[in-house]
């Protein structure tokens, strides 16, 4: 029997739960009675009740996120009509902010805002000395955590299962918070960034990499923020690197000094990954939202990032707004597209509760939609029509651009030698437009029906010489090992195209792997 259960539904099950980690690795003398269980969103509620139960919990704390507050209020509902004496705690970035509003806050008992790591177990005790009779119950639903000392807490890492290691995302951080204001973040509300000690921290790495643990997930907002700490931890994976050794970091783009260069450059192919935000190029809107960025000083940077070094960028744009037009949104577009990251990521913009930027509803006409995610509908300047036709876009690209299957083929839509525009969002806008009238959806294609279309389409639609383009296309079928030649293509392929190509042995993820697998 476990006096306190841990849960909570993630995306997918190769998401780790970092921050119950964080609470389990923080419960004192109540961490052998306490278990952490682990869903995802698309197990049946009723299931996750089952299993929940058959613990025979006092307490059930649970993680509530933009992607499974849905999922979890229905999961606290039944759980609350079946077992009301069970207490129901609720923790996470979902109900930190505009408390009161929400469903699921009125139908648990408690709800901590805010970083739970201490706050949670101090609850935990007062709930249990209460039930024996020790302790008045605490005062009001909502417990506003105080702010943690990080050099206070224990960190969770050797709570990671080998099962973790082997299959799943591991999460690690070597600070919290955010010193910018971008106010379609959440990360605008936080208090300065606070840095974990540097010599426990990299201790901890230490054990993670004798386990076995190869890709390691920095989730620091800035991890290039503090100069002496992520070129210690840079050289730290250096020193110790290993085929195999993924690490990804989110980075501030207009932050790269020489010292930190120098060490960069020092890495493998297909070791390193950087999240780039870059969000807008549009210097009004950056001020409207309150974002600073130097543009001219990410340019350089990316430059610098794709010519002289071996990492894989994946950058950020965000569509909806306030401010962007479809013209500037594509405008930037283009620009980032010529800086060549390797990933453009599309996001559609989410009202993320607690976040400022509702303040520029009224003055922009900002509509969102009422139900998770809280994508944006439209705009001031973007229609709904508009704001789809971006949405199917982003998927496309994703499914094509980013996914390394199309990498030597993209580059054929925007060739003007081609009779492309050169302009990479207006020709690929066409290439998504053409593909939704013909498939009627942007989700649930098969790779291979993709390859078929976009053969289709730069033969039909644009002209292209089909051997030209089967050749290409071709050429990127094989990337990440793939060896069964399409029948559409094999009339336009010649005998010297069955030749197996050399694979490099890229370690890294599958899909930053395939822009390195075909020499």
């Amino acid at each position: 029997m476990n006096t306190i259960v841990l849960a909570t539904l993630n995306a997918r099950y190769h998401h780790c739960a970092f921050g119950l980690r964080y609470l389990l690795a923080n419960m004192g003398e109540l961490q052998q009675q306490t278990r952490l269980l682990e869903f995802t969103i698309n197990q049946p509620t009723l299931d996750i009740l089952g299993q929940i139960l058959q613990h025979k919990p006092k307490i059930v704390g649970l993680g509530v996120y933009i992607w499974n507050v849905e999922e979890t209020t229905r999961l606290v509902a039944d759980l609350k009509r079946v077992a009301p004496e069970i207490l129901v705690v609720l923790g996470g970035p979902e109900v930190s902010y505009e408390t009161e509003q929400q469903q699921i806050v009125h139908l648990a008992d408690y709800v901590i805002t805010g970083e739970a790591d201490l706050a949670f177990p101090e609850l935990c005790r007062k709930l249990l000395q209460s039930s024996d009779g020790l302790q008045m119950l605490p005062e009001g639903k909502v417990i506003h955590a105080a702010i943690p000392d990080l050099n206070q807490l224990q960190m969770p890492y050797e709570l990671y299962s080998d099962e973790d290691i082997a299959h799943r995302v591991i999460y690690v951080e070597a600070s919290r918070g955010c010193p910018f204001t971008c106010e379609f973040c959440l990360s605008a509300l936080e208090i300065p960034v606070r840095q974990f000690q540097l010599a426990p921290f990299l201790a901890a790495m230490d054990r993670l990499l004798a386990r076995g643990t190869r890709h390691f997930k920095f989730v620091d907002r800035t991890f290039n923020l503090n100069l002496r700490v992520s070129q210690a931890i840079l050289e730290f994976f250096l020193e110790r690197y290993q085929p195999g050794v993924f690490l990804h970091f989110e980075l501030i783009p207009d932050r790269l000094p020489d010292a930190l260069q120098k060490v960069i450059v020092r890495f493998p192919p297909g070791s390193m990954q950087f999240e780039v935000g870059i969000q807008t190029f549009n210097d009004h809107v950056s001020e409207l939202i309150s974002r600073k960025q130097d543009n001219e000083l990410v340019e350089r940077n990316l430059n610098w990032l794709r010519s002289e070094t071996a990492v894989h960028v994946h950058a950020d744009l965000i569509v909806g707004l306030p401010g962007e037009s479809l013209d500037s949104f594509a405008c930037g577009f283009d620009r980032l597209v010529r800086l060549a990251p390797h990933e453009i990521q599309v996001g559609i913009l989410k009202r993320l509760r607690g976040t400022p930027i509702i303040r520029h509803d009224e003055d922009w006409q900002m509509i969102y939609s009422p139900h998770p995610p809280y994508e944006i509908l439209s705009t001031k300047l973007m229609d709904f029509e508009t704001v789809q036709e971006l949405r199917r876009f982003a998927k496309y690209w994703d499914s094509i651009a980013n996914s390394g299957n199309f990498v030597e083929t993209t580059l054929l839509l925007w060739d003007n030698g081609r009779g492309g525009s050169g302009s990479p969002f207006l020709e690929f806008r066409r290439l998504a437009n053409w593909l939704f009238d013909r498939e009627g959806q942007s989700y649930g294609i098969s790779l291979s029906r993709l390859f078929e279309s976009v053969f289709e389409y730069l033969t039909s639609e644009r002209s292209c010489d089909a051997t030209e383009v089967a050749a290409t296309l071709w050429r990127d079928y094989q990337r990440g090992g793939r060896s069964d030649k399409p029948g559409f293509l094999r009339p336009f392929l010649s005998q010297a195209d069955d030749r197996p190509r050399m694979l490099n042995a890229s370690s890294a993820p599958r899909r930053q792997g395939r822009r390195l697998d075909v020499t």
